[in-house]
């Protein structure tokens, strides 16, 4: 079975996230690295080209000559990834899906929902496959717990409590990173509820297998001068009558990347923190408290399959993404087993993020949950 052959648009010199996917995609050695329009900048892509060690003849000085000339080539790229701010996930993914290569994308999907809708016409009429990172998902004790729930292990849900917080935005924003999540016309509508907001959103609903239906947000800007939201309180209700709340802040001074969801049902409850994501807390009715570790014995079929090391061998965050692209290298192949999120998952996401800014910005109350 030969390597996949991935073309990435974006990910330039100083990029976070660029770098981030080249080194999940090419964990498990299924997928190699092989094209890229890195920058707008050809000189840049170039640059990046270098960096990254491939042909230079294949770092492209943009996104339509890669895709034109990777279609001639006898040994083309198989898909794209797009790493680059959110208002190039739509015309990047139109252009790669429509010149047709699968696409795995950054989150969230697009900078509007309208955009989203459009991009899920596209899907489907290309017929190829379509990903998006969110990443958490891909963690194996993340998918030990929504196998647990599916399963019955927590009773039916009553309570979802979520929080994310960060604190590198605490002050004005400073360098690349935080100046285009600062600009609607890069990020969209959403600053922190599009940039990790919509993480927790999606780990809520993955975890437990419902999905919301009603929300209830208080965004706020903080740090004088900025143009988006920087701290939000999302009350949620769910389709079968659980309620839950999401916090998201990049204010909170002192906080690094402190995603936790707690999930109570009516036998057991369960903890689960991304900053020590190998360890899976179980409360039970009877009070007894019980610790699932990567790697134990017992764990499901898909907590195993995420897994690629034996108990107290940490795997972390980036693990946790290459399982993604393990997975969308199962679905370009026809396989089975790929619990990588897609283009309904990008709709809801975006949903939550327009949907959040207007019902804070007018005080309104309760709202139906609409896609």
């Amino acid at each position: 079975m030969r390597r996949l052959r991935m073309g990435m648009i974006g990910g330039g010199p100083g990029a976070f996230i660029g770098p981030v996917h080249r080194i999940a995609a090419e964990m498990d050695r299924e997928i190699e690295l092989v094209a890229g329009a890195f920058s707008s900048s050809a000189e840049k892509s170039r640059a990046a080209g270098e960096a990254y060690r491939i042909d230079p003849s294949r770092a492209y000085a943009d996104i339509a000559t890669m895709l034109a000339e990777e279609a001639k080539r006898a040994d083309p790229i198989d898909f794209v990834a797009i790493t680059t701010p959110n208002h190039m996930h739509l015309p990047a993914a139109k252009a790669a899906l429509e010149a047709g290569f699968a696409v795995i994308c950054d989150k969230p999907a697009t900078t509007t929902l309208a955009q989203a809708h459009e991009l899920a016409a596209i899907v489907e009429k290309a017929g190829k496959p379509f990903a998006l990172t969110y990443t958490y998902s891909g963690y194996p004790l993340v998918r030990e717990a929504r196998a647990r729930i599916a399963a019955g292990a927590l009773g039916p849900i009553r309570k979802v409590v979520v929080e994310y917080p960060q604190g590198w935005l605490s002050k004005p924003d400073t360098g690349k990173q935080a100046e285009w999540r600062g600009d609607p016309a890069r990020s969209g509508v959403g600053g922190c509820v599009a940039d990790i907001g919509v993480h927790a959103f999606h780990l809520a609903e993955f975890i437990t297998g419902l999905q919301v239906s009603e929300i209830l947000a208080d965004l706020g800007t903080v740090v004088p001068g900025r143009r988006v939201d920087d701290d939000c309180q999302i009350l949620l209700r769910f389709a079968n009558g659980a309620r839950g709340a999401l916090l998201a802040s990049q204010i909170s001074v002192g906080e690094r990347n402190g995603l936790t969801i707690r999930i109570y049902g009516e036998k057991a409850g369960l903890r689960w923190r991304q900053e020590d994501p190998n360890m899976l807390w179980i409360y039970h009715d009877d009070g007894r408290s019980e610790l699932v570790q990567a790697g134990d014995p017992g764990l499901g079929a898909d907590a195993v399959r995420a897994s690629r090391t034996p108990g107290g061998h940490p795997e972390g965050y980036l693990e946790a993404f290459a399982n993604l692209y393990r997975d969308f290298a199962r679905q370009i192949r026809g396989e089975e087993g790929s619990l990588v999120p897609g283009i309904a998952d990008g709709l809801r996401g975006m949903a939550l993020i327009e949907q959040s800014v207007a019902l804070s910005k007018a005080g309104a109350g309760w709202t139906k949950f609409t896609v």
